[in-house]
């Protein structure tokens, strides 16, 4: 090597000890305005995406879609039950994958907001505690008692000891900027009583010292502890939100609800883009708010048994990305264009000196301003009247519950009530049905009789998570009774009280009928857990063979019966569902993998299934041969069943938003 390229190489070996340096001094903080990151404040737009909830094969195109949407940070809970299913045992492979997952959202450029909880609700089965956490002698959840704190805090340690060992805190040189303990703890507290308060605190202090160098931050916890920051959760935090409970923190929103979960036996309840962003300007202008979390941003498929109760397989499907990833417009577009004027006006935002004052009646204008920049919010709460308002000596006329932003305090650069985003409608197109009979084979599962085998004696009916141990879905009672005819024709009835969704009842082996409850309801035996096809795995390749499956007829469809078809892989790169409305309740599986559980039987008010599309990742699929197992509870009609591909036509004008697929 010459004299000269020595000097380069050696030039070059600083410049990268500097790189390295400059990361590794890399800082979180905050101020009474924002998180601070690298000693500047910034204005953060960010989207909820559960890695449980979609696969990692859609990672990469979920988390770009987003950054295209302008988000700066993907938020995520941590799901206990998932990674820890027996104590002491960790799982963390495929969408249970953590690390991966934030390093996909690393990779291309954005922060990660960690919501380890534990406790997480989200919709998701037993809030997201493990439940052998439930047979811990003496224990008492999310309360000042040293079982559940020690278990607790075991786990949340386990988690930011594996995020510390990957380098994955920003300062570290990860993508980690803000983590969250306990959730919504504020709803329950009062049931506590003076535990309550001990627990939020101990929470706080144990969550700080585990020093990860970023803040912390606790949602709907309006006194969180110095130094966690309380954040909001709801529809309207710029109106709901009581405000940080300090100075020196800012205005987080963590949860702001893009639509709602959608449960069995309801209609899905969409939110307008229109709604949802006068929803972020408010809390900008009214709160100074800096962070705004989208949940969800993505909200993908319930698989498996994970739905909490009466909630469906799909979940948040009206968000900005639906179910299948793809693009909702004109709800992304439109929020895209406000990420965009908003981010424009930062310096303002961030550093300008703030104040506000009524226009009208039911209008007001909220102002940020520096020396030589200004940003303007005007208001208007009437949902009919489209007043003029004049600010600055210049007259504007703002359209019902909107708010302008003005950039330089005079140019209209964003109105959340008009929309300039593409419109776009999703469709379904049937590309196979199954509807040949003598391509399905049929097993019926046995109604246990044997009272030897069974498990349990008991005079009442159990609490049924305890009795399963959240390994099934499914608890048999069986009892006798003694029926003497009394000649005057009078019908024997069977009452049974009990919170599970619903009761199949079976008389001499013969079904005599079902009844379910709703989301809505707060309401000497011999008993067998679970069922058969369950406990020998039929549903997969291998245990589909120990089992002798009849050919299906034409006579009726009974109840409590296995189905097994094959089917092909769409071609193309579009989404795919099984469209399940011939159906009644159940669970399904493609390949081994469950796609979660389907109750088409139970119609909304608007006489349809709440959902009859069920999602199957194309990552669960083979080229042929594709092997679907149905577990049916109610009867149904497995011919009527469809593979369907699934995607989003783009158009100019608005089409009627009843008429938009689901």
């Amino acid at each position: 090597m010459s004299r000269g390229m020595a000097v380069v190489a050696a030039a070059l070996v600083i410049l990268f000890l500097e790189a390295l340096h400059t990361s590794a001094a890399a800082d979180i903080s905050y101020d009474g305005r924002a998180l601070i990151v690298d000693g500047s404040r910034r204005m953060l737009f960010s989207g909820e995406m559960h890695y449980t909830r979609s696969t990692p094969e859609m990672w990469p195109n979920l988390i770009a879609k987003a950054k295209e949407g302008g988000l700066d940070v993907i938020q995520t809970y941590v799901f206990w039950n998932v990674h820890e299913p027996v104590k002491g045992q960790y799982n963390f492979l495929g969408r249970y994958d953590l690390v991966k997952f934030i390093k996909e959202i690393q990779a291309q450029g954005l922060f990660v907001s960690l919501r380890i909880g534990p406790f997480i609700e989200a919709e998701w089965k037993y809030g997201g505690f493990p439940f052998w956490l439930h047979d811990v002698p003496n224990i008492a959840f999310r309360s000042d008692n040293e079982p559940f704190k020690q278990h607790m805090q075991r786990f949340v340690t386990h988690i930011v000891n594996m995020m510390k060992h990957e380098g994955l805190y920003y300062p570290q040189g990860g993508p980690i900027i803000i983590s969250q303990i306990e959730n919504e703890y504020q709803m329950v507290e009062p049931a506590f009583g003076s535990s309550g308060p001990r627990y939020v605190r101990w929470a706080a202090a144990m969550a700080v010292s585990l020093q990860t160098g970023v803040p912390w931050m606790m949602c709907k916890q309006d006194d969180a502890p110095d130094p966690v920051i309380n954040s909001c959760n709801g529809l309207t935090c710029g109106e709901t939100f009581v405000g940080p409970n300090s100075p020196n923190k800012p205005a987080l929103w963590t949860e702001n609800w893009t639509s709602r979960f959608l449960t069995y036996g309801s209609d899905a309840q969409l939110r307008s883009p229109e709604d949802i962003a006068f929803a972020v300007a408010l809390f900008i202008a009214r709160k100074k708010g800096s962070f705004v979390n989208y949940y969800m941003y993505h909200g993908g498929t319930n698989f498996g048994r994970f739905a909490s109760s009466y909630v469906t397989t799909s979940y948040y499907d009206g968000a900005p990305l639906d179910e299948y990833g793809l693009v909702w417009q004109p709800t992304w577009g439109h929020l895209r264009e406000l990420h965009a004027a908003v981010k424009q006006s930062s310096e303002p935002l961030l550093f300008g000196k703030y104040s506000s004052f009524s226009l009208g009646q039911e209008q007001e204008a909220h102002v940020f301003e520096t020396e030589s920049k200004c940003v303007a919010f005007l208001v208007n709460f009437d949902k009919s009247q489209m007043p003029k308002v004049v600010f600055r000596h210049i007259s504007f006329q703002l359209a019902p519950k909107s708010i302008s932003i003005l950039s330089d305090c005079r140019r209209v650069v964003y109105e959340t009530a008009k929309i300039k985003a593409q419109h776009g409608s999703r469709t379904s197109e049937v590309v196979q049905s199954l509807s040949e009979t003598d391509t399905w084979k049929a097993f019926k599962e046995p109604i246990p009789f044997d009272l030897k085998k069974a498990m349990y004696s008991t005079r009442q009916l159990l609490e049924q998570l305890s009795a399963t141990k959240d390994e099934t879905d499914y608890l048999w009672y069986t009892v006798s009774h003694e029926y003497r005819p009394t000649g005057d024709g009078q019908l024997l009835l069977l009452n049974v009280e009990s919170r599970a969704h619903i009761v199949h009842a079976f008389v001499n082996s013969q079904y005599v009928g079902s009844v379910h409850g709703s989301h809505e309801q707060r309401d000497n035996i011999i008993l067998k857990v679970g069922l058969f096809g369950e406990r020998n795995h039929i549903y997969t390749q291998e245990g589909s063979h120990s089992i002798e499956w009849a050919t299906m007829n034409n006579t009726t469809y009974h109840p409590l019966t296995w189905y097994k078809t094959t089917f092909a892989t769409p071609a193309g790169n579009d989404a795919v569902a099984l469209n399940l409305a011939g159906m009644g309740k159940g669970e399904v599986w493609v390949n081994g993998e469950s796609i979660g559980r389907y109750w088409v039987s139970f119609k909304a008010p608007s006489g349809n299934p709440s959902q009859s599309l069920y999602h199957i990742p194309r990552h669960f699929l083979q080229p042929q041969g594709n092997i679907l197992v149905l577990l049916e509870e109610m009867g149904g009609n497995p011919k009527e069943i469809t593979v369907n591909t699934v995607s989003i036509k783009s158009h100019d004008e608005s089409p009627p938003r009843k008429g938009r697929s689901r």
